[in-house]
């Protein structure tokens, strides 16, 4: 038999398997029709415009947002204009936006040629990301984590042009320590840097020499910042995992950014210490340990590091517990739809990271010709972890029980009413008047559709085993996008933007 026979015959037998694993009303939606990744691709990125805090500039093209938190740090005396909303509030969170960063800039270093025409429009939202974090971390040893009154800022219902809740400015420093966030702004930093090395080598440098010092001060000034500043971060992202995860996390990023023997030796000293064998179901804004294994796992399948074998190892059974008809794992579950979902709120976080690292091991497995162990279970092709995490893409945009995508602005049915209050509140330019703290809630409690489309931004999504979406408001968990959800998508919509066809996908 020839190569390419045995091509179209792998491809085959992986989408009956994949076929044959779901449910018969999920058989029909794996088969529906083609997606316009790059429409989605850009329209992800868009969504960031709608979420930028600060004095936007000329090029904004979200017309309904305007200029807001002109004077953030302004009481601290520092200046922390700029950064991103995290959802569809108005406060600035600094560890959510460091992990957006990151995985922001993870895609374009991975899958950066598949980005097309839309690589700089995705550089400039990483730029708008780590500019803020440059603020955050100018004065040494201390990261300004939070821009804004949570409790207060929940409490009301109004446009980030009109906000008028406390704009407290919360830090990390020696006395107040935060590993977790000071070591995911490293990552963010470092990460980024990488982004930057041939477009703009002068700023690449601030950013790596920055995370350098960013994360010596997380290292030798251990603790969560969910103690230091419990009152402010909780419970919205409090560090449930602990910081350990992000020391290796940080470390990692460094080293991949700059190659420093020190910090090889850093992962290798403290993997036991740090814990990089634990909870590898998870990989998210709080727990960094899938993430982990698998970034450093590259080193490996290259063939530069057998050093550190361990790290594969863990990352092989991470991928083992996400594979339909493979996976034991209690904690990772399918919808009838097909839909892969974790037990709590915002299922879409999961949907999207879990992809992203699927696409990305998948892609690092087939250049090193290697294929996944699953011990008693088999293996894995590249191949077949990137059906499963194209199925996710294409269940987001459409190919679900609904008919519906997630994803606001793509296709023809979409959310309508977003929990996000900017997209719900009629814009400064159709009612130039304020509308104060309270007067917002008469649109939160509408029925009617946002008169303001954030699109590109995809939301919570279903959260249990029942496909079901109510798109109200009301229901945050469901309705509320949020920058970490579309960060890692980037990435894949890219990737799939480029390589749409499963069929002409390499056998691996």
């Amino acid at each position: 038999m020839s190569a390419a026979s045995l091509r179209v015959e792998a491809v085959a037998v992986a989408a009956a398997v994949l076929v044959l694993l779901l449910s018969p009303a999920a058989v029909v939606v794996v088969l529906a029709g083609q997606h316009d990744y790059g429409d989605a691709l850009h329209k992800s990125i868009l969504f960031f415009e709608g979420q930028r805090s600060g004095r936007l500039p000329p090029d904004q093209r979200l017309r309904w947002r305007r200029d807001s938190g002109l004077h953030d740090g302004a009481a601290a005396g520092v200046d922390l204009t700029g950064g991103y909303y995290d959802a569809g509030d108005n406060v600035k969170f600094g560890f959510p936006m460091a992990f957006t960063a990151t995985l922001m800039s993870w895609g374009l270093i991975d899958f950066g040629r598949s980005f097309g025409p839309h690589k700089e429009e995705a550089r400039k939202a990483v730029r708008w990301a780590t500019d803020y974090l440059m603020k955050a971390t100018a004065k040494p040893n201390t990261v300004y984590v939070q821009v804004g009154d949570a409790f207060r800022d929940h409490s009301c219902w109004e446009r980030p042009e009109d906000m008028d809740t406390p704009r407290t400015v919360y830090k990390v420093d020696p006395s107040h320590p935060g590993s977790d966030v000071a070591a995911e702004t490293a990552a963010a930093l470092a990460a980024g840097s990488i982004v930057f090395r041939d477009a703009d080598p002068a700023y690449s440098k601030r950013l790596l020499d920055r995370a350098i010092s960013v994360f010596e001060f997380a290292d030798r000034y251990r603790g969560p910042y969910s103690s230091s500043l419990h009152d402010a971060v909780c419970p919205c992202y409090c560090d449930f995992s602990g910081y350990q995860d992000e020391l290796l996390w940080g470390a990692a990023w460094l080293h991949k950014a700059s190659r420093r023997r020190e910090y090889r030796e850093y992962i290798k000293k403290n993997e036991v210490v740090l814990g990089a064998s634990e909870s590898i179901n998870e990989f998210g804004w709080d727990n960094k340990h899938a993430g982990i294994n698998v970034l450093i796992s590259k080193e490996v399948l290259m063939g530069k590091d057998e050093y550190f074998q361990s790290f594969r190892v863990n990352a092989d059974n991470f991928m083992c517990s996400l594979l339909p008809g493979i996976s034991n794992h209690p904690q990772i579950q399918y919808s009838p739809g097909g839909l892969l979902f974790k037990v709590g709120g915002s299922n879409m976080q999961h949907v999207t990271s879990l992809s992203f690292l699927l696409l990305a091991y998948s892609n690092y497995l087939s250049h090193a010709g290697a294929r996944v162990s699953c011990g008693a279970g088999g293996s894995a092709s590249p191949v077949q972890l990137r059906r499963v995490a194209k199925r996710q893409v294409d269940y987001i945009l459409g190919d679900n029980p609904l008919r519906m995508s997630y994803m606001v602005g793509y296709g023809a049915k979409f959310p309508r009413r977003i929990h996000h209050r900017g997209s719900s509140i009629p814009s400064v330019a159709t009612h130039p008047a304020r509308i104060g703290c309270k007067s917002g809630a008469a649109y939160y409690a509408s029925a009617a559709p946002n008169p303001n489309l954030l699109v590109g931004a995809v939301v919570g999504g279903p959260s249990d085993a029942t496909d079901a979406f109510p798109d109200a408001r009301a229901v945050f968990q469901q309705s509320e996008p949020t920058t970490y959800i579309n960060a890692p998508l980037m990435g894949l919509l890219a990737y799939f933007s480029a390589h749409p066809n499963p069929a002409e996908w390499a056998d691996d």
